[in-house]
């Protein structure tokens, strides 16, 4: 069984201020220990649910150097190997090879959830929300029509527990949650240790593996269009001319559309 194991870090335990995710910052190397040893969990217990190949990928952009390189490597379960990524949903070959299972580990909700820790979708400072059609969806719902483009079922989300609200919506009641800490606001949460959300991870990891079917693989049905809301008009500039993306300055969107949501993503995102 091969199993691709994707990771954000705002929706770690122990985590709930940017200067633990923003590379450079005072807290950023103990964000790092705390994100790498929860994918550890998720690579642990997918090898006790009978993963054969674990490939692990990092989502998170951090800026500077590290962005898609938070992860630690000597830390990492020598079991496992790993992705660094240029640009975030760039490498496709593991997806592309036949792969039966994906887990999404530290995700975070999508832009102005109430109880969602650090929420934000994709660049926090300029995208307000995000549509897949007429469907409204985080970066849990891109990851996972990233991983559907490619048949692949997303099985596993953990993260804090509007995340794993969002998620469960999205990809139905098959899908296995584990809800690391409970936002209290977007810079306050109530975490559990991570020694035990560890654990809890591992063993989630576990159960999903067991049953791959019980999440269908997330497709965003033809034709797709996938519409942005940016949150002042000048954002929308660096869209204007692109080939198959409309620019609505009433509505401050700019929408890309396809016949492929992966092709009508690149437009949007590279």
């Amino acid at each position: 069984m091969r199993v691709l194991i994707v990771g954000d870090m705002e929706g770690v335990a122990g985590i709930s201020r940017w200067s633990q995710v923003m590379a450079g910052e005072l807290m950023y190397e103990e964000g790092r220990a705390l994100y790498t040893e929860e994918m550890n969990a998720a690579v642990d217990g997918a090898f006790e649910g009978g993963a054969t190949e674990v490939v692990v990928m990092d989502c998170h952009g951090a800026g500077k150097d590290h962005s898609f390189n938070s992860l630690i490597p000597e830390r990492l379960d020598a079991r496992c190997e790993f992705v660094v990524q240029r640009s975030w949903t760039e490498y496709t070959a593991f997806l592309e090879q036949g792969c039966d299972g994906a887990l999404f580990v530290g995700m975070h909700a999508r832009a102005g959830t109430a109880d969602g820790v650090l929420c934000h979708t994709v660049r926090g400072t300029e995208w307000r929300n995000l549509w897949f059609n007429d469907v409204v969806v985080g970066e849990s719902g891109i990851n996972a029509a990233l991983c559907g483009a490619w048949d692949c079922p997303v099985l596993l989300v953990t993260g804090d527990a509007a995340a794993c609200r969002e998620a469960g919506e999205l990809l139905g009641d098959g899908l296995t949650t584990v809800a690391v800490k409970t936002g209290l606001g977007r810079f306050s949460a109530r975490h559990l240790p991570p020694v035990r959300a560890r654990e809890l991870i591992a063993r989630g990891a576990a159960d999903a593996l067991r049953d791959p079917k019980a999440v269908a693989p997330y497709k965003v049905e033809p034709p797709v269009t996938i519409t942005v809301e940016m949150t002042t008009v000048d954002q929308l500039e660096p869209y204007r001319g692109r080939s198959g993306i409309e620019v609505d300055t009433d509505r401050m969107t700019v929408t890309a559309s396809d016949a492929e949501w992966f092709r009508a993503w690149r437009r949007l995102y590279f």
